[in-house]
């Protein structure tokens, strides 16, 4: 057994969840500028072009771990080759009641009713300026690894109505403002379930509007960047729970807005083919469940997705647990794969893993 594992299984595994998600946060980013200077093992190295954006490899942490912009190159240095932070809401909010995070271990599965809890868009905003600075003064002496790609997902703010479209354009195109300088990629979020009301931005009728405001407010604060050699792209992250024909929908939409990609799928409301006791699922409550429950419906998205879109890139994620699953869902079709949960499961060396096995694959 891996010492990781050890950890997990007598350690973690007592601790309340979202605390242990910050103690090990602190301690990656504690580690970062060692890893930085000296990586833990051989960095994966399969370049792809994606997006018109040059990834270091294809795997990538999802948005949910690094919500406030505060260990996007720590997380790099582990062997992520883009980091989507977020989901960044307009307004600061600390998200819903605790507790609000469960494991099911024998599931390899999270359950969270986070509720987009965040510092805002304001203090990201000025958390990714003072990177960028940083960056900017390091110049080539920084560059012993390459940089994490970085997305930036933004979702509604809870206390804006669903139903007023002008409150909820209004919100997305605010936080679009302020971030979309600081992104290497920008994502729209429709599709978390602990936001109520959110899900129902995921027909086209409501979609639409909301895209291509987003999409001209990018354009706008971000078209006169000459380090920019082409618009910041936009892609919208989609549910697992969506029906196959409004998967389909989206897809056509995203091709006929001329979006740059769709991240599919986030966590899923249903709560069938679990191992847990019912007793404990149902103790636990409401929330999105995530990890390898999700797969099934995740490949079953990809692949809807993959027949049906013709020029945006495709990025899959939900129950990606090991570095097999990761190559399946490229095989299947997707340019980029990400993984939150199973990054809670197996550790610090586990994306290295992924990306290594990735990059034999692209390599073979």
């Amino acid at each position: 057994m891996r010492p990781y594992q050890l950890l997990f299984d007598h350690v973690l595994t007592r601790t309340d969840p979202e605390r242990a998600h910050h103690a090990s946060f602190r301690a990656i980013r504690a580690a970062g500028p060692a890893l930085r200077r000296a990586p833990v093992a051989p960095r994966p190295e399969a370049p792809v072009e994606v997006m018109g954006l040059r990834f270091p490899h294809r795997f990538g942490l999802a948005a949910g771990f690094d919500k406030n912009a505060v260990g996007i190159d720590a997380l790099g240095a582990l062997g992520f080759g883009h980091v989507e932070i977020g989901t960044v809401t307009g307004l600061a909010q600390p998200g819903n009641p605790q507790p609000r995070l469960f494991r099911l271990p024998a599931d390899r599965a999270v359950v969270n009713r986070m509720g987009f809890n965040n510092d805002g868009a304001v203090a990201v905003a000025q958390r990714l300026a003072v990177r960028a600075a940083r960056l900017e003064r390091q110049g080539d002496a920084g560059r012993g690894l390459p940089r994490p790609v970085l997305g930036v997902n933004i979702g509604k703010s809870k206390v804006v109505p669903e139903d007023d479209e002008a409150a909820v354009l209004g919100d997305y195109t605010s936080s679009t403002g302020l971030l979309a300088p600081y992104a290497d990629y920008l994502v729209v979020n429709v599709s978390s379930p602990n936001t109520p009301g959110l899900r129902t931005l995921q027909a086209v009728e409501r979609l639409e509007p909301l895209l291509r405001a987003v999409r001209r407010r990018a354009d706008e604060v971000t078209g006169g960047d000459a380090t920019r050699s082409r618009p910041v792209p936009l892609l919208v992250k989609i549910a697992p729970d969506l029906a196959d024909e409004d998967v389909l929908a989206v897809a056509d939409l995203a091709m006929g807005l001329g979006l740059d990609g769709v991240i599919a799928t986030n966590t899923t409301i249903r709560r069938d083919g679990l191992t847990a006791p019912a007793a404990q699922v149902e103790a636990i409550g409401a929330g999105g469940v995530s990890g390898r429950p999700v797969a099934e419906r995740s490949r079953e998205v990809l692949r809807l997705l993959r027949d049906r879109l013709d020029g945006p890139a495709l990025v899959s994620v939900g129950g990606v647990d090991t570095p097999a699953e990761a190559v399946a869902r490229v095989e299947a079709g997707a340019d980029l794969v990400q993984a939150y949960t199973a990054f809670i499961y197996e550790g610090p060396l586990w994306p290295r893993r992924v990306a290594g096995a990735l990059a034999a694959h692209d390599a073979r």
